[in-house]
């Protein structure tokens, strides 16, 4: 994955709980219960991060999930509709993510994990489908994966030494 520092003090981030699960560890005592806190964080603008959380406590577990997950921010190329540049499928262990380019006016056509993190990145237009495993977890991670890989068409371009109209056509 391309990971890019991304400056936070002026960033708007909003924050969502994907999912809370309750732990437990059996000891020689009895059982110790912990929660995690699967929380995205974004700003509606291109950029989006995700974060796991793990305390004692409910509250203390979003709280560390949303500071992970500003520490995780990626930058989403958007296209002029809202939607992304280009088709991709993101894996992570065994769930996959198609990602489709959508027109204007289609919304955001997702499963419910993946739907958050297409909210919170500012993408309007957008087509999914989770394949493979449908945990929660791994198909938020499939979904930022796949987000971080999506290439601008100047990027693209630049890259094969061609202008953006030859790309294009």
């Amino acid at each position: 994955m391309r990971r890019t520092i991304i400056d936070t003090t002026n960033l708007e981030l909003t924050e969502k709980v994907v999912s809370i699960k309750r732990v437990t560890k059996v000891v020689k005592g009895g059982r110790n219960m912990r929660f995690t806190a699967l929380v995205v964080v974004g700003d509606s603008n291109g950029h989006v991060g995700v974060g796991l959380g793990k305390s004692t406590e409910i509250p203390e577990a979003i709280r560390k999930g949303k500071e992970d997950a500003t520490k995780h921010l990626i930058n989403v190329a958007l296209d002029e509709n809202n939607s992304i540049t280009h088709d991709f499928l993101g894996k992570y262990g065994s769930a996959t993510v198609l990602l489709k380019k959508a027109p204007e006016g289609t919304g955001i056509i997702a499963g419910g994990p993946a739907r958050i993190v297409c909210e919170l990145a500012g993408i309007k237009n957008i087509r999914t489908k989770a394949l493979g495993s449908t945990n929660k977890q791994n198909v938020v991670l499939a979904t930022i994966q796949g987000l971080s890989q999506i290439k601008t068409p100047e990027e693209v371009a630049a890259k094969r030494g061609k202008s953006v109209a030859e790309i294009m056509a």
